[in-house]
């Protein structure tokens, strides 16, 4: 085929059909030019490629990896709609069977339960300024005040559904939550990339120091073994030891760490009778002045 007629039939300019020829050629792509009235590009004769040498499970594999929700976010849903139907279109008759029962069999829905209800106005701006290496001027707000910063954008994470920039401020690596963010405005001014960031061991670093730094509430408890497996399961509340019941008894003690007084306070008030505090005394005299209260309103 020549290449007007590449051209026509993939709706792009000849000059990137002779840069793609090229590519292709470079890569090992048997391709090459064959002048003449009669010529254009051809593939060597009897040459095949097996998808680049993807296997059926590494295809069948991309069926789990559809994050829809951050993919809207990026505004590229739709882009990666039409790269799979063109994978799949490209597939074995067999990989294409498996792949609808693939379909009908697993679903990951990565929303969670509790949807954020957070806008990321300016995600798009944050995720051009990334990608071209370009400083990014932004305006946060931390608690009851906004801060102006002109930070270098290093990367962009998605934890669920919520997003945050990564980047270096006066020398040292912020994290921002992007739906925090007033304002933000791409500057001419690019910046280097530091060769040694890694954006995933950064982020995994960076979240087992938060979890570090998290207040801790240290309490112990006496717990009906109805409670046993709920109270493992509570978000804000480590088990730290138990001491198992005897068999005539429905009771057992633990240790248990929460985060503050209050939080404590209100995971247990949820489990009602079933759990009682025995230490700290602030902690049974709040719970305790709770239920008082709650008492009168109904009295």
């Amino acid at each position: 085929m020549t290449s007007r007629e590449l051209a026509n039939k993939l709706e792009v300019s000849e000059r990137t059909i002779f840069r793609d020829m090229e590519a292709l050629s470079t890569s090992g792509i048997p391709v090459y030019a064959e002048r003449g009235s009669g010529g254009g590009w051809l593939l060597s004769e009897g040459y095949r490629t097996n998808l680049t040498g993807m296997k059926a499970e590494e295809i069948l594999s991309l069926l789990l990896t559809n994050p829809s929700n951050l993919l809207d976010d990026l505004g590229i849903k739709d882009h990666f709609d039409a790269a799979f139907q063109k994978l799949l279109a490209a597939s074995p008759a067999a990989i294409k069977i498996n792949a609808e029962m693939v379909r009908q069999r697993i679903l990951v829905d990565g929303a969670g339960w509790h949807q954020s209800k957070e806008s990321f106005e300016h995600l798009s701006t944050v995720q051009e300024a990334v990608w071209e290496e370009r400083q990014l001027s932004i305006k946060y707000r931390r608690d009851e005040e906004t801060v102006e910063r002109i930070v270098n954008p290093l990367g962009i994470v998605a934890k669920r559904n919520v997003w945050y920039l990564i980047a270096e401020s006066s020398g040292d690596m912020r994290t921002y939550r992007i739906s925090r963010l007033t304002d933000a405005t791409t500057l001419e001014e690019r910046f280097e990339r530091p060769d040694d960031f890694d954006l995933e061991q950064y982020w995994e670093q960076s979240t087992q120091q938060f979890k570090k730094n998290l207040p801790r509430y240290p309490a112990r408890l006496r717990l009906h073994q109805k409670l046993h497996s709920r109270i493992g399961q509570e978000r804000y509340a480590k088990i730290l030891c138990t001491e198992e019941a005897s068999d005539a008894s429905e009771w057992s003690e633990l240790d248990i760490e929460f985060q503050t007084l209050n939080s404590a306070c209100e995971i247990i008030l949820s489990y009602g009778s079933l759990v009682e505090v025995l230490a700290p005394e602030e902690l049974r005299v709040k719970v305790v002045s709770e239920v008082r209260a709650t008492a009168a309103i109904y009295r």
